[in-house]
Order: structure tokens, then C-alpha cells, then sequence
């Protein structure tokens, strides 16, 4: 990490978790462009196509605060959270968040982008509602709040939704999805 620091000095000071999550190491926390591009680089990496700089300290935090970098072909599996709030505030690219029932039927589409594309740019989530995302551009900055603590048990995936290991169950979902959110935008 300090040899990426070296090439551009003007990168926060972060500690890497993992090759898709990067902890903000500074009392007060300013993301610069920079250090956009630098998540950015690293989104192309990574298997998942995901990378995320998490401004708070820890996943026991009560806030989590996070700048995340998504790559066209993310598979996001639908899913909600029962005692959590979530918002995104989208800092560069295209996404529609896309919120079904407890059955899977598309109850909703949220389409957003910047403040610039007349897209809505923020969207709140304050109820445990099933949700995925289709991005609509090659990559996807967003910033992303929500409460803490993070417990991974806390996440409940739509049992009508391919598990991330299910490539082609994924590649299908995606597809069908895809038609049927172009039919109601």
C-alpha cells in the first residue's frame, strides 16, 4: 500500500481489509478524487467487480459511511435488511435499484444518477424490502449510509434469487430481470 501512496501522495491514509474493502484511517475523513480514481483502478481487480472505502472505523460502528465502486456486471443478490436504514447518494454513473415483494415481483424501480442527469441522486431505504441493482454504466460511484453494527447475519437474501457462486442461475436472473425492468421504465 505505501508503494500506491508513494505514486500519488495525495491519497487518504487507509488500511486494506481485503482486495474490495479499504478502512479510512483519519480522525476526519475527506475522499478526494484521487482517491475515487484509486478505487476505481482497483474495481477491475476484483472478482466481484466491487470495491468499497469505509469511512467508518469498524463494522461495530454505529454508522457506516461508505464511498463504493461498482463495475458493469455486478451481481448485487436481491436482498433486504430488517433492522436497517440504508441510503446512496450517486456520485458518478447510471443504476436502477430494483425493489420486489416477498414473492420477487418488481414492486418498484428506483432509476438514479447524478445531480447533473436529471435522474433522481439519492434514495433512502427504510423499510425491509427486498432490493438489488441493475447498473446502467460501465461503473457506479455511489456513497452509502447505513446504521450499525454490520453482522452478516443480518442480511437475508431472497430465496427465489441465485446465490453468488450460481454463475449461470445468475447470468438468467439477470437476463430476465433486465427485460422486465426495461417493460415498466
Amino acid at each position: 500500500m505505501e508503494a500506491v501512496r508513494k505514486e500519488n501522495p495525495n491519497l487518504m491514509k487507509f488500511t486494506e481489509k481485503s482486495g474490495e474493502v479499504f478502512v479510512a484511517n483519519e480522525p476526519v475523513v475527506k475522499v478526494t478524487a484521487a482517491d475515487i480514481e484509486f478505487l476505481k483502478q482497483r474495481v477491475a481487480a476484483t472478482a466481484r467487480k466491487r470495491v468499497r472505502l469505509c469511512a467508518h472505523p469498524d463494522s461495530g460502528h454505529f454508522l457506516h459511511e461508505m464511498m463504493i465502486v461498482l463495475g458493469l456486471g455486478t451481481y448485487i443478490r436481491p436482498h433486504k435488511h430488517n433492522a436497517k436504514v440504508e441510503s446512496f447518494h450517486i456520485v458518478e454513473g447510471m443504476v436502477d435499484v430494483v425493489l420486489f415483494d416477498e414473492t420477487g415481483t418488481i414492486q418498484e424501480v428506483v432509476q438514479l444518477g447524478t445531480f447533473a442527469s436529471g435522474k433522481n441522486f439519492f434514495y433512502r431505504l427504510s423499510q425491509p424490502l427486498y432490493h438489488t441493482l441493475i447498473l446502467r454504466s460501465e461503473l457506479l460511484v455511489l456513497h452509502e449510509t447505513t446504521n450499525g453494527p454490520f453482522r452478516r447475519d443480518d442480511t437475508v437474501f431472497a430465496p427465489w434469487s441465485p446465490e453468488e457462486t450460481d454463475a449461470a442461475g445468475i447470468i438468467k436472473f439477470a437476463e430476465n430481470l433486465s427485460k422486465s425492468v426495461s417493460g415498466l421504465v
